[in-house]
C-alpha cells in the first residue's frame, strides 16, 4: 500500500494545543523569519545526506521545515507534515501545494500510520512539547524502515538564545512578583544532551548523536521581534492571563528592550541541539 493511501485510512488525532488562527498567522508572519527558517534550510540540508524516499515530520507548525523539505530534497520524494493543532496546520498546508506533500493532523505519541513506512522522520523544535519524550520517540521508531533516521531540533538553553532571553528578562521586570514563564518551562527547557540520548537509547535508536548547532538571528524590526514572542507564541495566554488590557503596552515594552540591546535591525544569536539517531 502506498503512503498516500494510507493517509487516506489514518486515523485522526484526538486533541489539538490551544493555537487560534490569530496567533497561527503571526507565528507565520513573523516567528518563522525571525527563528525557523535558518534552522529549517540546515535541517533540510542534512535530511537531504539519506537521500530518503519518505519522509514524516512531526509538529510542522506552519510549514517552516516542509518548505525547505520540498525544495532541498529529490522531487519524487513523498513528505507527510503533520501537527496536532489544526490552526498551524490551516496556515501551513496552502503554502506547500507540490504533489507528493501531504498534511495531517496527528499526534506524535500516537501516529496513525502502519509500521515501517518512512526513511525518515524529522522534527524541528517540537520535541520540547511532547509530554512523553520516550513514547513519541518510540513512536518514530515504529514508523521507519530498517536503517532509517529519525532527525530533530531542541533549542538551547535560554541564555544562549539572544531575543528569547531578552523578551524573557523584560517581562520578569514587568511581572516581578508572578513573571511569565512559558519560554524556559517548555521550548528552552530540553537541552541535556546525556537525557536526550538517554531518551532516545530508550525508544530504541541506535548511533545517537547530539550536536551543537549556532545561528544568526536577524529581524525587520525590534517590534516584530516583540511581537512574535508576545502574540504568536503561547507565551501571549501568560501575558494576557496577568494583563488583559495591556498587551499592546507590553509589546512595546519588550521592543523598547530589545531595540536597546540588539539594535533597530536587531541580530541576535541563536543555539539549538540537532539530534540524530537510526534504528537496527
Amino acid at each position: 500500500m502506498t503512503i498516500s493511501a494510507d493517509i487516506e485510512n489514518g486515523a485522526p488525532a484526538t486533541s489539538a494545543p490551544p493555537f487560534d488562527e490569530g496567533m497561527a498567522e503571526l507565528y507565520q508572519t513573523l516567528l518563522v523569519p525571525i527563528l525557523f527558517a535558518p534552522y529549517a534550510t540546515e535541517m533540510a540540508i542534512a535530511a537531504d545526506q539519506s537521500k530518503p524516499g519518505s519522509v514524516l515530520e512531526l509538529a510542522a507548525g506552519t510549514g517552516a521545515l516542509t518548505r525547505a523539505l520540498r525544495a532541498t530534497l529529490d522531487p519524487p520524494t513523498e513528505i507527510v507534515a503533520t501537527d496536532l493543532s489544526q490552526a498551524m496546520i490551516d496556515i501551513g498546508a496552502p503554502t506547500v501545494t507540490m504533489s507528493r506533500t501531504h498534511w495531517m493532523h496527528a499526534d506524535a505519541q500516537n501516529l496513525p500510520f502502519a509500521p515501517e513506512m518512512f526513511d525518515l522522520v524529522i522534527c524541528q523544535f517540537g520535541a520540547m512539547f511532547f509530554p512523553d519524550k520516550v513514547k513519541a520517540y518510540s513512536e518514530a521508531e515504529r514508523v521507519l524502515r530498517s536503517k532509517g533516521r529519525f532527525l530533530f531540533s531542541t533549542w538551547d538553553s535560554l541564555s544562549v538564545n539572544d531575543f528569547a532571553s531578552c523578551v524573557d528578562e523584560c517581562l520578569a521586570g514587568l511581572f516581578p512578583s508572578d513573571p511569565p514563564d512559558f519560554l524556559r518551562r517548555l521550548p528552552y527547557s530540553y537541552f541535556d544532551p546525556g537525557a536526550i540520548k538517554a531518551q532516545m537509547s530508550s525508544a530504541g535508536f541506535e548511533a545517537v548523536t547530539c550536536d551543537r548547532l549556532e545561528l544568526t538571528s536577524v529581524a525587520a524590526s525590534a517590534h516584530d521581534v516583540a511581537a512574535a514572542f508576545c502574540q504568536g507564541t503561547l507565551l501571549r495566554g501568560e501575558i494576557e492571563w496577568r494583563a488583559p488590557e495591556r498587551m499592546s503596552e507590553i509589546v512595546d515594552e519588550v521592543a523598547e528592550r530589545v531595540e536597546a540591546r540588539h539594535g533597530t535591525r536587531p541580530s541576535g544569536g541563536m543555539s539549538a541541539l540537532v539530534v540524530a539517531g537510526r534504528v537496527s
